[in-house]
């Protein structure tokens, strides 16, 4: 009994928990907020909305432009506090990247939840997204959650570990929102429609930093690579992975390219799509929005699988080379949507979009020492949300002017950044190969030359 109540207690330390429990919480509050935000606007008696929109263009640019003012200040306010709080992570403070994002989480949560109990100005929200980009955000939590797993295993099975991290995010935010746009519509004479799904949304908020705060454990791979072994084509899957006191600047470098191009076109592409599918020809409802969502997470479970599958004949190179153009292939045909079973299909296509990015942290955290690999992937993430600043706005206004005659042009945008991506990743496949090549020659003189001397 007590070694299987060990057991159980690692499994509850361990960080998949932690993600599940956060992503169940966000998937419900990200329905909620689109909802509460499209009944404001469509409701003039609400403070904040001004005039009744007279039609839906115009309805669309508010949302729209609501969502590039509260994407843009969660993207620039996490920049020093990640920073911050990553360096504190690699001093062995390793659970702080964790907790103190979680606490942004839970406070806006709260917040969205008093706008819809009190009436409040939905621009309320503003203020919440900078108190979460205060407290680091996702910029901080994720690559604090990708460190955990990154030193939890080894570099053989580390793309693999952190694959299945990815897969817990996915799988508990497909049964969020397929439950979110169900619980939405809850209510009873005294509250209105979102508190239900709000207070359990903030529960699981509590519950998450809770978990961070007493349960979950640090822990670091107990065998390492030695320094005759790192340099070995099996190493990394794909590229050499670095000693512990060396890095290569140009594949990170590299790496960063091929992320931040990928990032923008995934990032650009989502940030419309969820305002795309509430306004003509679909016209979504809460129940709808929350399945277009699970739909979305779905990509988690096929990436996954997909990785697994891959990998056994491909290398992590070829890997992220595949998602890039699964996701470039669906969002291109998401340009001409105009019915929900074309979106499934649009969706469908994309099914190996999530391989990438895990993949390029995996990468990164095999280029530089371990000291370092923390505020490697917060400076990725950070670059990321640099790149946010740019991309968040352009998206929006090329949408808002196409909205007339191309609504789908921005989806057309986003998968020629993806195929863009693809450049600096080939790079990296081509200098590996080279290296690759290198050593085999190196090894096969030394071979040659010890015979002659024999």
């Amino acid at each position: 009994m007590s070694s299987w109540c060990r057991s159980a207690f690692g499994v509850v330390g361990r960080v998949e928990p932690l993600v599940v429990l956060e992503q169940l919480g966000t998937s419900l509050f990200d329905t909620a907020l689109l909802m509460v935000v499209k009944d404001r606007y469509a409701d003039p008696t609400h403070p904040g909305t001004g005039a009744r929109l007279s039609g839906e263009d115009e309805q669309q640019k508010a949302i729209s432009d609501f969502y590039m003012v509260t994407n843009l200040i969660a993207q620039l306010t996490p920049i020093v506090p990640a920073l911050l709080l990553a360096k504190a992570g690699d001093r062995g403070w390793r659970r702080v990247p964790v907790v103190v994002p979680l606490c942004g989480y839970l406070l806006s949560s709260v917040a969205l939840l008093l706008v819809v109990l009190l009436g409040l100005p939905i621009q309320v929200m503003f203020g919440a997204a900078g108190i979460l980009g205060i407290t680091g955000g996702f910029c901080a939590y994720w690559p604090g959650v990708m460190t955990l797993a990154s030193l939890a295993s080894n570099t053989e099975n580390r793309s693999q570990v952190m694959m299945r991290v990815e897969l817990m995010y996915g799988a508990a935010g497909l049964l969020g929102s397929l439950l979110s746009g169900h619980v939405f519509l809850l209510y009873s004479s005294r509250v209105g429609h979102g508190t239900v799904l709000l207070c359990v949304c903030t529960l699981l908020h509590l519950l998450s930093l809770m978990h961070s705060t007493v349960l979950l454990q640090v822990r670091e791979a107990s065998s390492q690579p030695d320094e005759s072994s790192a340099l070995l084509p099996h190493a990394s899957n794909g590229v050499p992975s670095e000693t512990s006191s060396r890095k290569n600047t140009v594949n990170v470098v590299l790496l960063f390219s091929a992320a931040i191009l990928y990032g923008s076109a995934v990032g650009g592409a989502v940030e419309i799509l969820a305002i795309f599918v509430i306004k003509e020809p679909l016209q979504w409802n809460a129940a709808q929005v929350g399945y277009g969502n699970a739909a979305g997470f779905v990509i988690f479970l096929t990436s996954f699988l997909g990785a697994v599958a891959f990998r056994r004949c491909v290398s992590d190179v070829a890997l992220i080379l595949i998602g890039m153009l699964s996701f470039a292939t669906g969002i291109y045909f998401m340009s001409f949507v105009i019915a929900s079973y074309m979106f499934y299909i649009a969706r469908s296509l994309g099914l190996f979009g999530l391989i990438p990015l895990p993949t390029i942290r995996s990468l990164l955290s095999q280029q530089v020492p371990s000291s370092l690999c923390g505020i490697t992937l917060t400076t990725l993430q950070l670059a990321l949300r640099l790149a946010a600043l740019a991309y968040i706005p352009v998206f929006t206004k090329l949408y808002q002017r196409t909205l007339g005659w191309f609504p789908g042009f921005v989806f057309t945008l986003s998968s020629v950044v993806a195929v863009l991506g693809m450049i600096p990743i080939s790079v990296v496949g081509c200098r590996w190969s080279r290296h690759r090549d290198s050593e085999e020659t190196g090894a096969t003189t030394e071979v040659r030359n010890a015979d002659e001397d024999d």
